[in-house]
């Protein structure tokens, strides 16, 4: 395949349609369903155990660490209590079973057993071939899973190897900017892409003190007005840090080549819409307020 230039916002988008179909499964009945079997109920343990059962069993410090944005008070509620209930050997199977779920259910058995979908699995894996392991700890611990057969599974897998080599990187870029995990997400928000604060303080931990703490911060250098709008500088260091995001993200889809990029584009957006139909998102997710 070719590794002629692509445009870095190309990558952006690509890397944007396959984790709005990854995403899903963070807000899926199947997830709680499968995990509950296991004595997993509380849907803080569950996050945490979905997301860092590729790690081994991990203690609340490196949970933290690599998922950037919670409070380290709920992470440590959870983990490695989490571990004593099920394993995370048993936890990923958990998860591969809620995957198959979830996308059957989302996308219907015409789409899961379709060409685009073993298409779009093979572009996925083939984008995932030029990711890196050093200094991306989630990436490398998802890189070290089997590739599952199916290909609706498999497709899952590689965007999930896609989104935590982005993320990895995209908190090395945050920590360079000065933000912290709370301040990165006071700044997303105000961009009217992230999530509102409800569901920041539900999710993540934090408190409405806490937010206007890391708000004043953030004005006092400038990045928010008293509105809590982003300021003509605000809006320039999340340019900058999306800019350096993709940067640093561009060798997946470099390798892939720009028709490939396309063309996985394309099949990943027509999934990501048929999850949007199917009511895969809260409708309060995402927004300012």
């Amino acid at each position: 395949m070719t590794t002629a230039a692509v445009d870095p916002r190309a990558g952006r988008r690509c890397h944007n349609a396959l984790n709005s179909l990854h995403a899903t499964l963070y807000f899926s009945p199947d997830l709680g369903k499968e995990f509950g079997a296991l004595g997993v109920t509380h849907p803080g343990a569950v996050n945490f155990a979905v997301r860092a059962a590729a790690m081994g069993p991990v203690g609340p410090g490196t949970v933290t660490a690599t998922f950037y944005n919670y409070k380290y008070d709920l992470v440590a509620r959870h983990v490695p209590a989490v571990w004593e209930t099920a394993s995370p050997e048993q936890c990923l199977d958990a998860r591969a079973r809620a995957v198959d779920a979830t996308l059957r259910r989302l996308l219907g058995e015409d789409a899961v057993a379709s060409e685009e979908m073993a298409e779009a699995a093979r572009l996925a894996l083939r984008a995932a071939e030029a990711c890196a392991r050093p200094a991306r700890p989630l990436y490398a611990a998802h890189a070290d899973l089997p590739v599952p057969e199916e290909p609706h599974l498999a497709y899952f897998h590689a965007a999930t190897l896609l989104r935590e080599h982005r993320g990895d990187g995209h908190l090395a870029v945050l920590m360079s900017a000065g933000l912290d995990g709370l301040e990165a997400v006071v700044t997303h928000t105000a961009t009217g892409k992230g999530m509102t604060p409800k569901w920041v303080f539900g999710t993540r931990g934090w408190n409405q003190e806490e937010w206007d703490a890391a708000s004043g911060r953030l004005r006092e250098r400038g990045l928010l007005d008293g509105d809590g709008e982003l300021t003509e500088a605000g809006v320039a260091l999340r340019a900058e840090i999306e800019a350096e995001t993709d940067r640093l993200d561009r060798a997946p889809y470099e390798h892939l080549g720009a028709e490939g990029v396309v063309r996985l584009t394309e099949l990943a957006t027509g999934f990501a819409r048929l999850a949007l139909a199917a009511g895969a998102f809260p409708r309060d997710l995402l927004g300012k307020s």
